[in-house]
């Protein structure tokens, strides 16, 4: 008996722990919500244009050292 309970006492407190979590956490308002999608938004575009760049140098160092 206290080898299964050795076994399920840490599932129960991962349990109470989640719970406690989930009661705690809020949706954001509006503004934080804003606030986040446009973060995101910069660090999409950030990513692409850095993206876009190291192809477009890459283009042409590929082209002249395969020599088209």
């Amino acid at each position: 008996m206290d080898q299964v309970q050795q076994y399920t006492e840490p599932c129960k407190q991962f349990m109470k722990d989640s719970i406690r979590l989930v009661k705690k956490c809020t949706k954001p308002d509006r503004k934080e919500f804003q606030k986040i999608a446009m973060a995101t938004a910069i660090g999409f575009a950030i990513m692409g244009f850095i993206g876009f760049f190291v192809k477009l140098i890459h283009i042409p160092i590929n082209n002249i050292i395969v020599g088209s």
